[in-house]
């Protein structure tokens, strides 16, 4: 992903309210790993329950507001997988996270969920080692260097395509 500014992300989130985009709290973006991540997202520590995504589309980046279930000390933890990464190693830190549709659908309220790993770990995830089971036990690292690509790709393509859901005014 190129780096983005500050001023880049405030602006381009499509499902937030000036004043919801100016009071989210930005990560460090100089401490970023920018060439290792497929698409920004990170939780608002100083609202536990909003997260944010920002990807790059063909028109430039995208972002939406996501709201968390609630994480109280009740909820039962629950293995799952993420619809983005698909990682099957890291399933235990995956929560449903749901954007409010932009435009004036989203206004009246219609909302879009997906399952995330909690703390945006997927570009991670993706570029981890394949096992066994997924590339064969004689795989030699050219082809399992072509599973974390193809993994990435389809990281990237389904991440836009949540984005794009949000942003679709259907």
């Amino acid at each position: 992903m190129d780096p983005l500014t500050e001023k880049q992300i405030r602006a381009c989130f499509a499902n937030a309210s000036r004043r919801e985009a100016s009071q989210a709290t930005l990560p460090d973006l100089a401490a970023l790993p920018w060439e290792r991540l497929d698409y920004l997202g990170w939780r608002d520590r100083k609202a536990p329950l909003s997260a944010y995504v920002v990807v790059a589309l063909d028109d430039g980046p995208a972002g939406v507001l996501l709201r968390a279930a609630d994480r109280g000390s009740s909820r039962v933890r629950r293995k799952g997988v993420c619809a983005w990464c698909t990682d099957v190693v890291a399933t235990d830190d995956v929560s449903l996270y749901v954007a409010r549709r932009g435009g004036a659908v989203g206004r009246r309220g219609d909302t879009i969920g997906t399952l995330v790993c909690t703390e945006f770990t997927c570009s991670q995830n993706v570029r981890r080692t394949p096992t066994r089971a997924e590339a064969g036990t004689h795989a030699d690292a050219a082809a399992r260097e072509a599973i974390v690509q193809r993994r990435i790709g389809e990281l990237r393509e389904r991440s836009a395509r949540f984005v794009s859901q949000v942003l679709s005014t259907r």
